[in-house]
Parts: structure tokens; sequence; C-alpha cells
């Protein structure tokens, strides 16, 4: 049988009869088996992972989906939520020296330069800004009072394994952040639903100060209908992936923690593989 992962209010409250509502982890959580008539279920570098209709909930294969992992900056993508419930695009503010004082990947702010709250949500969104995030944090209240909104918005999403150290996602001995592939998929699905963290997740670039931004999600380009994902990497998380996409009507969320290699390619297997179920 399969496995639903839980939603926000926002999103469906209830899944497929036929599914079994996530709860508390079960043991040892292996990929569910293809139907004779499918393809192979695919594998590739990500030790955990998960691919789940992102509408109804409905788990269509994971790998240790409740193992807990450190999300990088995919954790971005709750910083953004919480950002949207809270601040206006438009508000702005002015970058400081603390907000560039963070080991990079960096967008770059100039200190004393003023910035929108839409242009920084790009900056997370799009190129991984931990200065940017740093600056949002600020503008929330400041790193304790973010991390603390960020972990209730976790909580009420159902992402209940999800503890934010970092709006950045950056970790390091005794303030390591942690979450679960169905975590991020829940995250995932609750984000879809502000129209414009969608719309910048699927941006292929942005009018930043002084500069353009690209999106790095290679998945833009390489995959038909996809809609927008988060990437993110460091020493203790290695490389992790969330995102979705869209063929026809159906609608996909895919999670990779924890792998060294192509996770773009083990994504798109993943999807393609999970477009293919009935």
């Amino acid at each position: 049988m399969r496995r639903s992962f839980a939603g926000l209010a926002l999103a469906l409250s209830v899944v497929l009869a036929a599914a079994t509502a996530v709860g508390a982890p079960t043991a040892a959580a292996q990929p569910d088996a293809a139907p004779a008539a499918a393809q192979a279920l695919p594998d590739g570098p990500a030790k955990a992972w998960l691919v789940a209709d992102l509408d109804t909930g409905r788990v269509l294969a994971s790998r240790d989906p409740y193992g807990t992992y450190a999300p990088a900056s995919t954790i971005k993508v709750l910083l953004a939520m919480v950002v949207l419930d809270h601040l206006r695009p438009d508000n702005f503010a002015r970058a400081n020296a603390s907000h560039t004082q963070v080991e990079c990947s960096c967008v770059g702010l100039e200190p004393g330069q003023a910035y929108t709250t839409r242009q920084l949500l790009e900056a997370i969104l799009m190129v991984s800004g931990n200065d940017a995030a740093n600056m949002l944090a600020d503008m929330l209240g400041g790193k304790p009072v973010a991390l603390a909104a960020m972990n209730r918005k976790a909580a009420l999403a159902g992402a209940r394994s999800t503890k934010a150290s970092s709006p950045s996602g950056l970790d390091g001995p005794g303030w390591e952040s942690v979450t679960t592939p169905h975590d991020l998929a829940v995250i995932m699905r609750a984000a879809l639903q502000y129209p414009l963290i969608a719309q910048i997740m699927r941006q292929p670039s942005a009018q930043f100060p002084g500069k353009t931004i690209t999106n790095q999600n290679e998945l833009l380009t390489r995959y038909p209908g996809d809609l927008g994902g988060k990437t993110g990497y460091t020493n203790l998380a290695r490389k992790t992936y969330v995102g979705a996409a869209q063929r026809g009507s159906r609608r996909l969320v895919v999670v990779q923690m924890y792998g060294d290699g192509d996770l773009y390619g083990q994504a798109t297997r993943l999807l393609d593989w999970g477009f293919a179920q009935p």
C-alpha cells in the first residue's frame, strides 16, 4: 500500500482512501514495487529520496522518507513562506556589512544598497544567496525571531521532523538544521500555494540591482513541465534537491537528500517513472 504525506490546510485535507496517512515514521521504509507493466524503478546517487503526487499526497516510491538529514539550502523554501507571511513584496531595507559576513554562495549584497523583499526572495530561491537569507532574517526581526517563525511554520505544515537552525541552511557544530524527504515534500507543496514563490521558482532570470541573476535549477531547461525547485549543498548535507513538475493535469514532487553525483539525472528518471504510474 502506498503512503501519503500530510499537507497544509491550504492543500488537500484528505488524501486518497487507498493511501495510508503519514504519521509517525514507519520502520524500514522501502521503495514501493513498480507494477509489472511499468518501467523499472530508477536508482541514483541520493541516499534518501521520495516521489509523490503533489496534489493528492500519494507517495509513489521512496527510500528512507523519514530519515533525518541536513537540508542545506532547501530550507530557504521554508524561509520564503515565512517572509511572505509577514512582509509585502515591495517592502525594502538597506543591506549592512553583517549580512555579507557569511559563507557563500551569495548574491553579492552591497552594504548601503536598498533591496526589496521580492528581490531578496529571488536571490534566495534562484541563486541561493546566503547573504540575502541573512538580510531577510533581519527584516523579520532578527535570526532568533526568523528561526522561531520557520520552525512554527514547518510544524503547522506537518513537517514535524524539521528544525531550522540557520535561515540559509548553513550548518556547523551545535547548529545543524534537519529535515526529512517527507517533510521537504510537505514544505514544497505548501510553498507552491504562494503564487509569488511559484512564479519566482519558474523564472529563468531576474533583474537584481547592478546585475542579472540566473536561476540555478537546471531542470527548468532540462525537464519539460518543470515547476521549479531548490538545490542545496553543504559538506554535512551533501547534495540536496526538492522540485516539482507537471505533465498534463498531473503534478509530482521529487525530493533527494544526501547525494553525490548527478541529482538532476536521478530527478529526471524518478519523475519520468512517476508520470508512467497509474
